[in-house]
């Protein structure tokens, strides 16, 4: 590395704060919209380092989220606050589950309620998930009484696309998304 990068490097480590870093996310106008590290660099007038250092700081103290979106780009973001299920926003999952055709009456419908929202909440956890993480990761601790988990998947997924902010994959397509709601 060049002696001048090192000593700006050097130099761009004591003299940003993270709260100019925030503040960078705080004053977008599209403030869904994730920033990347160049986004900083310009805003802040750092070099690169600086900015991956500051960013992953404030990922370490679970102010902002990142993520990969290719081989060597990244993006970060300000997570969003959850909002109660329930009030002005609209009914609670729960509520809603119960307008969902699933199979069964009385408990064993309860459970598959039950079962589905477990799922839900599993989604909104992991935006990104597969049909194999679901039967990993939900159907073990909620069987709803199903004999397979291929039949408990094949019951819950067409009732799950129903829910709120929940994006089913495209034909052939393998990642089911939570976009909020």
């Amino acid at each position: 590395m060049a002696p001048e990068r090192e000593r700006l490097e050097a130099t761009d480590r004591g003299r940003i704060p993270l709260s100019d870093v925030l503040e960078v996310f705080e004053q977008r106008e599209d403030r869904a919209r994730p920033l990347t590290a160049d986004d900083i660099m310009e805003a802040v007038d750092c070099s690169r380092r600086t900015a991956h250092n500051k960013l992953n700081e404030l990922v370490e103290q679970g102010v902002l989220r990142t993520r990969k979106v290719g081989s060597r780009s990244r993006v970060w973001w300000v997570p969003i606050e959850e909002q109660p299920d329930d009030g002005p926003e609209g009914p609670r999952i729960e509520e809603l589950v119960t307008q969902v055709d699933l199979p069964g009456t009385g408990t064993t419908l309860e459970t598959r309620q039950q079962a589905l929202v477990a799922a839900y909440q599993y989604l909104r956890e992991h935006p990104e998930a597969k049909k194999s993480d679901f039967l990993t990761d939900v159907y073990p601790e909620h069987p709803a009484e199903f004999e397979t988990a291929e039949g408990w998947w094949n019951a819950l997924q067409p009732a799950l696309a129903e829910l709120p902010g929940v994006d089913p994959p495209e034909e052939r397509g393998h990642i089911w998304h939570f976009l909020g709601g």
